[in-house]
């Protein structure tokens, strides 16, 4: 039996964490990583302390369920909340990030994005190839 790569690995465990969504429209999970160590984890979920779109329903807002938090920045807060640097860091997303969650992924100077499946935002591509950050369809499909 033949080892995963690093970057299957960790996109393997972006998919354990997407298994923690509380939102039933889309399960996402993130990992932030560097030099081969886990920095922080995120899923989609709500404002920390309220209801859950699994207790009480999508809260809908031009299509989208605006309860949840992102799984991309719930990574990037769970860094900050616990002081943890994530400058040259790569992020390990199970879905590309949207457009707001690639601005904050841009801005915490993260340098790869590394994503399963594409989800809808194609500016992203443009925008990271500008902003200097790897931009990465890794796929979610397991290693042959």
């Amino acid at each position: 039996m033949s080892r995963v790569s690093w970057d299957r690995y960790f996109m393997n465990l972006a998919v354990e964490a997407a298994t923690r969504s509380t939102c039933p429209r889309k399960s996402v999970g993130a990992l932030v990583v560097r030099d081969k160590a886990i920095l922080a984890t995120g899923y989609n979920g709500s404002i920390r302390g309220l209801e859950h779109c699994t207790e009480v329903g999508c809260l809908m807002d031009n299509g989208h369920c605006v309860r949840t938090v992102h799984a991309e920045a719930n990574a990037l807060l769970q860094a900050a909340r616990h002081g943890v640097s994530i400058d040259g860091a790569d992020i390990y997303v199970t879905a590309s990030p949207c457009w707001d969650c690639f601005k904050l992924i841009a801005n915490a100077g993260i340098a790869r994005v590394l994503y399963g499946e594409f989800y809808r935002d194609e500016r992203i591509g443009e925008f990271a190839l500008k902003a200097g950050i790897e931009f990465v369809h890794l796929g979610l499909e397991e290693e042959q």
